[in-house]
């Protein structure tokens, strides 16, 4: 449960901080990951953006200090970091739906976000099929997307470049060039340079790479493998979410931070769009203190 106890310390740096200069930086250094890494995991677990959550807490704690103080509206406006009343008033006005000075009216109605805690817990008896694999190194190669600074984007992404790719046949290129029907094709992530994550829809192969593709390889690591099936087919987020609140509390592991892809039967991709393959793998790198 390690890495529980260093994401709340993490969270506690943020509570720390609410009123002064949040470093995402500081953030991911207590957690042991890099900056992108901790953002992603962040709303993986949470639900939604970093960014949106400490605006929500800042908010908070800012409709307490408007309705129990006497501070100028314009000075709790800096306290909480906004350089301009109208910077401040807008991420009021979208946290509690009324102006900083409508909050010090008696009888306004205001939201309150509390304090992230996470323990573990035992929830629902819908059990995680999986199974550790030790690979070496492996080369994929396929079609490239950067992704976007706003992690909470990355579904709708990674989406928009499978359909557009099955559109456009580059999806059936694909697949070819692996030149096995009945072999697999895989979403990947790279972590490998944290400040430039990539998504790769790719194929494992070790043929020449054409030059209109791009290949990656994955160090040689562990990995945790869960297989879904038919209507348990998840998305990147959901699959993320039960892997760090459902698994990785339970076990000696750590993630990795190089990779993560989830992969499908080739041979049902080429029929239908992915979502609906009748499997699909989630794939994710893990080491333990041995490893490290």
């Amino acid at each position: 449960m390690e890495w529980l106890k260093r994401f709340s310390q993490a969270i506690d740096y943020i509570e720390q901080n609410l009123d002064s200069e949040i470093s995402y930086d500081e953030a991911a250094k207590i957690a042991c990951c890099s900056t992108n890494y901790f953002q992603r995991m962040f709303s993986y677990v949470v639900g939604l953006p970093l960014s949106e959550y400490i605006r929500q807490r800042r908010m908070t704690q800012a409709a307490f200090d408007l309705q129990n103080g006497q501070e100028k509206i314009q000075d709790i406006g800096t306290k909480y970091g906004y350089v301009s009343p109208a910077s401040f008033h807008r991420a009021f006005q979208a946290v509690h739906g009324v102006s900083p000075s409508a909050a010090r009216l008696p009888g306004t109605e205001l939201n309150s976000y509390p304090q992230l805690h996470f323990s573990v817990s035992i929830s629902g008896t819908n059990g995680l099929r999986y199974r550790m694999e030790k690979r070496e190194a492996m080369r994929f190669v396929g079609v490239t997307l950067p992704l976007p600074n706003n992690i909470s984007q990355y579904e709708k992404h990674y989406g928009k470049f499978w359909k557009e790719s099955a559109a456009n046949g580059t999806l059936r290129k694909v697949i070819e060039f692996g030149g096995d029907i009945d072999s697999t094709v895989c979403g990947l992530i790279s972590d490998i340079d944290p400040q430039n994550p990539v998504y790769y829809l790719a194929v494992q192969t070790d043929k020449p790479k054409p030059r209109n593709m791009s290949e990656i390889v994955i160090p040689a690591t562990r990995w945790a493998v869960f297989t879904y099936f038919g209507r348990q087919l998840l998305t990147y987020e959901e699959a993320n979410k039960r892997f760090f609140t459902e698994w990785l509390p339970f076990t000696d592991y750590e993630v990795a931070q190089t990779a993560e892809m989830k992969v499908y039967p080739a041979r049902e991709v080429f029929t239908q769009p992915f979502e609906y393959c009748s499997k699909c793998e989630f794939w994710i790198a893990v080491k333990n203190e041995q490893e490290e």
